[in-house]
């Protein structure tokens, strides 16, 4: 997976959701890919970057045994969605190691690119809306 794209900017609306909640708040952690895929599905270009606590959901296992509620769907599923949907996910390569979390055999084959801060703040000051979750 590339480190930190170039980013194309060209007249798409760009929305950036940046995550930074994981297993500890499960029920936070369906919406950002709903909500991007059908961001995505609407003709926007969707980045979603996970730092801190978030990117333990881009760790292999974490996602296939994780749900917002009792009884939903598994995160991975969402997951999967938004990527079907066109959503490009990051990895906030200085938040791994707090997580013990290699880039190079730990993350989920979903994960588009392991990006630093500059490619948050890049995203951001080219955007038309940002979340966080």
């Amino acid at each position: 997976m590339p480190d930190d794209p170039q980013l194309d900017v060209d007249g798409d609306q760009i929305v950036v959701i940046i995550m930074t909640s994981g297993p500890s708040a499960r029920e936070r952690c369906a919406t950002p890919f709903y909500l991007g895929s059908l961001l995505a599905a609407m003709d926007a270009q969707v980045h979603i970057f996970f730092t801190m606590e978030g990117v333990r959901l881009m760790e292999k296992g974490v996602a296939e045994n994780l749900t917002a509620m009792e009884g939903g769907k598994r995160i991975i599923d969402f997951i999967r969605d938004a990527k079907r949907a066109g959503v490009i996910l990051h990895v906030c390569q200085p938040a791994l190691p707090g997580y013990r979390i290699d880039a190079d055999s730990a993350l989920i084959g979903e994960v588009d690119h392991v990006s630093r801060a500059g490619t948050l703040a890049e995203l951001i000051l080219s955007c038309n809306k940002v979340f966080s979750f």
